[in-house]
């Protein structure tokens, strides 16, 4: 009896870590590739080896147990199993619900669209970058992007194609930025560009290369028909910088706002900032062709 009892510890403790097993290759999946990922795969290789130790254990023990007493070390074996599978399934758990998490952090600060910020994440960085620059005397300025004559497009191509140029058109900009600048849906076809670090010539600049890298571009969209249609776009900016009348996040939005909307009052495909500057060419018509 003692015999049996001994036995179905060990058996039942290897059963259980064969479960481990999947339950930590689960995990590993969810992993990235990094130094986190090689530890599990170590654990992995760990389980395999107390299998086989367990098994070991049960063909060389198997009629060695007659005793009460001969019952703690298959019953260590088994807790010890239990032990593995708890760790493995609780870090599981772990992984996934921190995955969960973060998808909706990420939800929740991102635009659907465009895949870019959206304006909720707008409002709190811009914040924090204004009480970094306030308290670190940083340069920090704010780029405001209009499409010129979006409406155009709905009217012409549909809603549909409208969505298309809007995550076309963010994902150019974003490429555009450097790694410590982001870029936000402000709201429909505006989009706001937080520079950090950067000085109102340096704004200019960026907003200068962005005005003329969207003037350059040929934008592609596609109907349900599985008609092509490529179209020019054109851009106006508003450049806004932080100091000493700016002095807070709200002013800055307005002033790269009120400067947006003299730029497209001035014709369109220009930059305006504050002081007032202006370059850049008057806007064309809408361009497309079909193929």
């Amino acid at each position: 009896m003692m015999a049996i009892s001994a036995m179905a510890l060990v058996l039942g403790g290897a059963v259980i870590l064969v479960g481990s097993l999947f339950l930590t290759r689960q995990l590993i999946v969810q992993l990235p590739h990094c130094l986190l990922r090689s530890y599990w795969f170590l654990m992995l290789v760990l389980v395999c080896v107390f299998i086989v130790g367990y098994l070991g254990y049960a063909w060389v023990s198997a009629n060695s147990h007659t005793q009460p007493l001969d019952l703690i070390v298959p019953g260590v074996f088994f807790l010890g199993a239990c032990f593995v599978w708890l760790t493995s399934h609780l870090s599981l758990q772990t992984a996934v619900t921190v995955m969960q998490i973060s998808l909706l952090e990420q939800e929740n600060i991102s635009d659907p669209l465009t895949l870019v910020f959206n304006r909720r994440y707008l409002d709190r960085h811009l914040s924090e970058e204004c009480a970094r620059a306030r308290r670190f005397n940083l340069p920090l300025s704010v780029l405001l992007l209009d499409i010129d004559h979006f409406k155009r497009i709905n009217d012409t191509f549909g809603h549909p194609a409208g969505d298309q140029v809007l995550a076309a058109f963010a994902g150019l900009v974003k490429q555009q930025l450097r790694e410590p600048d982001i870029v936000t849906r402000y709201g429909g076809e505006e989009f706001m560009v937080i520079a950090t670090q950067t000085p109102r010539q340096g704004a200019v600049d960026l907003a200068e290369r962005l005005r003329t890298t969207v003037e350059s571009q040929r934008f592609s969209l596609h109907n349900v028909a599985g008609g092509t249609a490529k179209i020019s776009l054109t851009c106006s900016i508003g450049v806004a910088s932080f100091g000493n009348e700016i002095d807070h996040a709200e002013k800055l939005i307005l002033a790269a706002d009120e400067n947006m909307y003299r730029a497209k009052h001035q014709g369109r495909n220009r930059i305006c900032a504050d002081p007032p500057s202006a370059t850049g060419a008057p806007s064309p018509e809408l361009r497309f062709s079909l193929e």
